[in-house]
């Protein structure tokens, strides 16, 4: 089966660089893996950002991180001395926010998630149950009877990442959820998080864990789904999709959000994908010798060890 493969392209040359430059008018970047891990910038990818906005580039930070609001993840970028404000960010916590003012939602939304979510829903005037630790007290009879009392105000269910999962969340979450009418929301299913030497459990671990006991499917606000396109950019803005450019660390997250969307693609080995993986994919596809395409839009086409090495060979 032929197929095209990543082109590296730290072994492009000067003219090849300069075709590939003049390919795409706006970018769209992942953040955590991508342009830093946590609160450490990832070296040169302010400097890359920084020269791409020079050439005229439009530049969106899009990130299925649900931690954080836009305004902060401005803030966090501008410390980090990217050029960029508020209006280049995408957010999950705001694209849930926005899913349900959309819909016109005037009830209440229990919250498995952080402040990003909270702040969010308050800036778009949606009530909410609030965020932080809920400790299991006593049993699963105690709490059922007594430390739990179901809000009959509540009319959405948005599950976002939460340090302070716990098994009275779930068990509330679930039972909102059994009332059909309840929305159900889920800002991203990353599986897990980059850390040298760990595994942080992502935001989909918790949504799976929800959606099991609830026996319901969430919306999904983050990438791959196609939401925030719904809600940033027009039918005007997408009218010729080669001419965006998505980077990204993660396979299953960004490269397939890029090309399920014609998007030309970038994969960066600083989080949580290298090409070895995409090596396992296209393995995997030549030998089934079936079109899968869930499998296929994972393959990027272009790739770079990091972001801040794009320019090595256009100077």
């Amino acid at each position: 089966m032929s197929r095209s493969l990543p082109k590296n392209l730290a072994k492009f040359t000067k003219p090849q660089m300069e075709s590939f430059f003049g390919s795409f008018d706006t970018v769209l970047t992942d953040c955590d893996g991508v342009l830093w891990l946590y609160n450490n910038v990832i070296e040169g990818s302010n400097s890359v950002i920084n020269r791409l906005i020079e050439m005229g580039k439009k530049v969106y930070f899009i990130t299925n991180n649900s931690t954080k609001t836009r305004e902060e993840l401005a803030e966090k970028a501008r410390v980090m001395d990217f050029n960029v404000g508020f209006d280049n960010m995408i957010s999950t916590a705001f694209l849930a926010a926005q899913y349900l003012k959309k819909q016109n939602f005037n009830k209440k939304v229990f919250i498995v998630g952080s402040t990003g979510i909270s702040r969010e829903l308050d800036e778009a005037g949606i009530a909410h149950t609030g965020v932080g630790p809920d400790i299991m007290q006593g049993s699963i009879i105690t709490m059922v009877k007594e430390n739990f009392v179901p809000d009959p105000e509540i009319g959405a269910v948005i599950v976002g990442f939460d340090e302070h999962i716990s098994f009275p969340k779930m068990m509330k979450a679930a039972t909102y959820l059994n009332n059909k009418e309840t929305i159900f929301v889920a800002t991203n299913t990353d599986e897990r998080f980059p850390m040298p030497g760990f595994v942080i459990p992502g935001t989909g671990s918790i949504v799976r864990g929800i959606e099991t006991c609830a026996e319901r499917k969430a919306a999904v606000m983050g990438k791959p789904e196609n939401y925030l396109c719904k809600v940033f950019f027009t039918e005007e803005m997408l009218k010729d999709p080669s001419r965006f450019l998505m980077i990204g660390d993660r396979l299953n997250t960004d490269i397939l959000f890029g090309k399920n969307n014609n998007f030309q693609t970038l994969l960066v080995e600083t989080g949580v994908h290298k090409m070895d993986k995409v090596n396992e994919i296209i393995e995997d596809l030549d030998k089934n010798g079936n079109a899968d395409k869930n499998l296929e839009n994972q393959v990027p086409d272009f790739y770079i060890s990091r972001l801040g090495d794009l320019f090595n060979n256009f100077d």
